[in-house]
């Protein structure tokens, strides 16, 4: 019978080569893609979660030791920001989230100081990022919960449904067992357990993914289809959708989902769904239906005759339901703020 550090050796050394593997075909594939490069630096991170406890009980307290558990307990952080980009299919990572894990970062590192120039542990420190890990844990499969339904990638819709709240429950769980300190056959036992858990949810999250055509999961964002390419080779049900939201303004409309809008058409959800993402190119119904509403702001903000409209009113009336989602939106779509854009625009027709 396997001896318990045996199996063990063997499950951290399969996570290992595994996240070695996915990590090398997503660099080779998708390099190009901030989703798969957030996805590698998590799988590192994990990595070092896989390592970590061989260093901590070769030399407790070891620069290298503290090193890679400081790696290790970022896995989570990495995890939620992975499932923000991937499933929101964000261009960059925001200011906002980079302080977010910059800021949880720097526990670990504080930590490390505090060690290095004390020779004691700090718990405070230690507590915080122990928080931190579930928090983030927990953040992601929401994420993965919330947008579902917007999300036209039907193979990444299945996968988040399924695998992501695997990975996040397993996010949990390594946060919750690094909790108690002390030693012993069913510590050890549990830590072990977990390790295999750890390389079977690797093992099929890479085999999930890799059964579906990578460009449906990992394409890098490309700029929709315009509604004015290509008018002739439309399709009938595209064109109509196209009249109805130009007429009736439907993107107005306060929490509208895509089933709200099939049945508006009087259509079958899922043939919505086939046309907005494969001919008209748009990954999520949120960005198909901020296409519309940022277009409607831009014309607003270029009118000098609403110059004195406040740019919370024009987009609320355009369909955001906050200033906050609305000024995300517009600097990803523009790189700058409404109000710089207002600005802009403004000078540019008193020149004209």
């Amino acid at each position: 019978m396997i001896a318990l550090a045996e199996l063990d050796l063997l499950a951290r050394g399969g996570t290992v080569a595994l996240l070695l593997l996915w990590s090398w075909l997503l660099l080779r594939d998708h390099r190009d893609t901030l989703a798969a490069r957030v996805a590698v630096a998590m799988n590192v991170a994990i990595m070092g979660y896989a390592v970590a406890w061989r260093f901590w009980v070769a030399a407790p307290f070891s620069l290298a030791a503290m090193i890679v558990d400081a790696l290790s307990v970022m896995a989570p952080a990495l995890f939620w920001l992975f499932a923000h980009i991937w499933f929101t299919d964000a261009r960059r990572i925001g200011v906002r989230n980079w302080l977010i894990v910059g800021g949880f970062a720097l526990l670990p590192v504080a930590q490390i100081i505090h060690i290095r120039i004390t020779g004691e542990f700090w718990p405070l420190a230690w507590l915080l990022v122990r928080i931190g890990m579930i928090g983030f844990g927990v953040a992601g499969m929401w994420i993965a919960w919330r947008g579902r339904d917007n999300d036209l990638v039907e193979p990444r819709r299945r996968f988040r449904s399924a695998i992501v709240w695997i990975i996040g429950a397993l996010v949990i769980w390594v946060s919750l067992i690094e909790i108690p300190v002390h030693g012993g056959f069913w510590n050890q036992m549990i830590r072990t357990l977990t390790q295999v858990a750890i390389a079977l949810v690797t093992l099929v999250t890479t085999a999930a993914i890799y059964r579906f055509a990578q460009p449906q999961l990992f394409a890098a964002v490309a700029p929709p289809h315009s509604a004015d390419d290509h008018v002739a080779d439309r399709s009938a049900l595209a064109i109509r959708l196209q009249t109805h939201m130009d007429a009736q303004r439907a993107y107005r409309t306060d929490g509208l989902t895509i089933a709200g809008l099939a049945a508006q058409l009087g259509e079958q959800e899922y043939r919505l769904r086939r046309l907005i993402n494969g001919e008209l190119g748009h990954r999520n119904f949120s960005a198909f239906l901020n296409g519309y509403r940022l277009a409607e702001v831009k014309s607003a903000l270029t009118d000098p005759a609403q110059r004195e409209v406040p740019i919370l009113t024009i987009a609320l009336d355009a369909g955001f339901g906050s200033l906050g989602p609305f000024n995300r939106a517009f600097r990803e779509a523009e790189g700058m703020t409404p109000t710089a854009y207002r600005t802009a625009a403004l000078i540019d027709s008193k020149i004209d």
